[in-house]
């Protein structure tokens, strides 16, 4: 924030905590109603707030009611996390009353954030946190940004916050996500970026838990169809009883609508070329009950994960090895940097082991919040603790039975858990939370790091015991920059991802070759895709296609982003970037050649549009 509107807020602070009127548009409407919401509560701006966190074990009850929020916006804490600690900022999921369940991103920012009770098991509502980004967004119910003195109490004035209430398919609150840093540090993106993910996460909620009812998404471009950006609404017969944000602005609704509408008020009837009501013309999917259709919403993410590996010789090799280890129940250890398919090799290995056809259940160890993590590996029984599901819950363990668990970032265990796990593996028999009975498990163990795992066991970060159980035998996978035939590579991974653009011509595949890949495999399959996004259905791709970081621009196409015009990049190409690189809008920048504030304001212009 600039001196002028700092001195000018200063202003503000004065006149409203004297009594005095505030001039109109002097601070924000949505943060003047909330110092007057404060005020008549009898807060005093000038008092030191101060909290009691709850203890562990209240945590650990909460955290379990919001189990399936915690799980469902998962994917955007991981995502944001990143964001979060180039900025120096921490990203926090709440619940429906603003308490705060995770908070994660910069270490040391958090610990500053700590001293203003911005940690987990404490409640951040208006009432009784003052005005704040996460208590005003559920007070408003819309996405606001609270800057430094914006906030009520003075302490709070360290932090600039930005926070979007999270509603589940019913229109109900289901929490917040926020993304909190210095106010000292610009955070220009941080709004619009907390509201795409808290899009993503609201259009997950539809992925599963009405298989028996009737879904329409739809939407006017036909391509945002299978996107975040597509209205969805579901049907209990005729009565609509669900439905999401976009889906209720498309047709000018309220979330009272729900279970007091009918489809006759709304569509003439349900086809893939939707008419409202009103006249408005909408490409849609309907997906009925009793249609055995294919519910999985990343369908292509899917396919890639599924496909076989691109092995060197040497990993050929391995991979024989690995084979007969697997089929004598021994466990297999997989390493390699980030991005260089860990996750695909053990696919392909389970499929090629005698377990091939039973389940894989993939646990991603960095993901699983602490206290969540002993409860979903090993389930719980009735009544285990407060939330818990009435018949129980099998663990994931048990969800491998006869197959194989796969055990990735292994080396973000937590300690206390390494022992359980170390138990199970020598033991074969798993007891649920609760003091359930111990039950036999039927699972050969596959693990993955991009750590290594004999240093932390030299620090003693990781137990020696368990490491010498599961890395009996290693396979190394090698980074892309290490490969001495790059080009059959991209070859190799342009013909099974691509059959419409005709193969690449040699100076395309030059210019692939001569980049080194810090991402990897990952960000080598992600650049081909977007590649082929950028060409076009059907044509064949020239080196103008390649995304700008893996050449330099033209002056043409530098003059073009400068000036905002981007002529052939779609909106279509845009948001497929950024649903390649799974919501990372730098990451898609990246890859289209573009900076990340063009892309954003290219994206909320489309979404206004829309």
């Amino acid at each position: 924030m600039n001196m002028s509107l700092s001195l000018s807020l200063a202003r503000a602070r004065e006149k409203f905590f004297s009594g005095q009127s505030l001039p109109e548009g002097l601070v924000p409407a949505p943060i003047l109603r909330s110092w007057q919401r404060c005020a008549e509560q009898g807060l005093d701006a000038g008092d030191r707030f101060s909290a009691e966190p709850m203890t562990a074990n209240e945590l650990r009850q909460l955290q379990q009611q919001n189990e399936a929020l915690r799980l469902i916006s998962r994917p955007e804490l991981s995502t944001l996390r990143a964001e979060a600690k180039n900025t120096s900022s921490v990203v926090i999921l709440t619940d429906a009353n603003g308490t705060l369940l995770d908070v994660v991103g910069n270490a040391e920012f958090a610990g500053e954030a700590a001293r203003v009770a911005l940690q987990p098991g404490v409640a951040w509502a208006e009432q009784s946190t003052g005005t704040n980004a996460i208590g005003t967004a559920l007070a408003e119910r819309r996405a606001i940004a609270v800057h430094g003195a914006e906030h009520f109490f003075e302490p709070h004035g360290i932090l600039h916050c930005a926070a979007s209430p999270i509603f589940d398919p019913f229109g109900k609150l289901a929490g917040v996500l926020d993304m909190s840093g210095h106010a000292s540090t610009e955070h220009t993106h941080a709004l619009g970026l907390v509201r795409l993910a808290v899009e993503q996460i609201e259009h997950r909620f539809f992925a599963k838990g009405f298989e028996d009812k009737t879904i329409v998404r739809f939407h006017k471009a036909t391509d945002m169809l299978g996107t975040p950006r597509e209205g969805v609404l579901v049907f209990d017969g005729e009565r609509l009883v669900a439905g999401n944000r976009r889906a209720l602005n498309l047709l000018r609704l309220e979330r009272l609508s729900f279970r007091k509408t009918q489809r006759e008020d709304l569509f003439d009837a349900l086809s893939e070329n939707l008419r409202s009501v009103s006249g408005d013309s909408f490409a849609a999917r309907i997906l009925r009950p009793h249609e055995k259709a294919d519910r999985r919403l990343y369908s292509a993410r899917t396919v890639v994960r599924d496909a076989a590996p691109y092995l060197t010789s040497e990993a050929e090799v391995a991979l024989t090895k690995a084979l007969r280890l697997i089929d004598a129940e021994i466990p297999v250890l997989i390493t390699g940097e980030t991005g260089t398919g860990k996750e695909v090799f053990a696919r392909h290995l389970a499929r090629l082991s005698s377990r091939g056809g039973k389940p894989f259940v993939a646990v991603n160890c960095a993901a699983l919040p602490e206290s969540l993590i002993e409860s979903e590996l090993f389930g719980y029984e009735p009544g285990a603790f407060t939330g818990a599901r009435k018949d129980g819950a099998k663990g994931l363990v048990h969800q491998a039975e006869g197959g194989i668990l796969f055990l990735d970032e292994i080396g973000d265990m937590p300690l206390t858990l390494q022992s359980r796990l170390l138990r199970v593996l020598q033991d074969k028999e798993v007891s649920p939370l609760g003091g359930g009975q111990a039950r036999k498990a039927d699972f050969v163990a596959i693990c993955a790091t991009n750590r290594d795992l004999r240093a932390m066991v030299e620090a003693g970060q990781f137990r020696s015991d368990l490491y010498f159980r599961i890395a009996q035998f290693t396979v190394r996978l090698p980074s892309v920059s290490e490969l001495a035939n790059r080009r059959a590579l991209i070859e190799a991974l342009w013909t099974g991802t691509n059959t419409d653009n005709g193969p690449l011509p040699e100076a395309v595949l030059d210019r692939l070759e001569s980049h080194d890949w810090p991402g990897n495999f990952r960000e080598l399959v992600n650049c081909l895709k977007t590649t082929a996004a950028l060409a076009g259905a059907g044509r064949r791709v020239t080196l103008s296609d390649l995304p700008n970081h893996i050449h330099a621009p033209t002056r043409v196409a530098a003059v073009a982003a400068s000036e905002g015009n981007l002529g052939a990049l779609t909106e279509t190409a845009m948001r497929r970037a950024v649903d390649l690189h799974r919501g990372n809008l730098s990451a898609a920048a990246r890859a289209l050649g573009i900076d990340r504030s063009t892309l954003y304001r290219r994206l909320v212009w489309a979404g206004k549009a829309h």
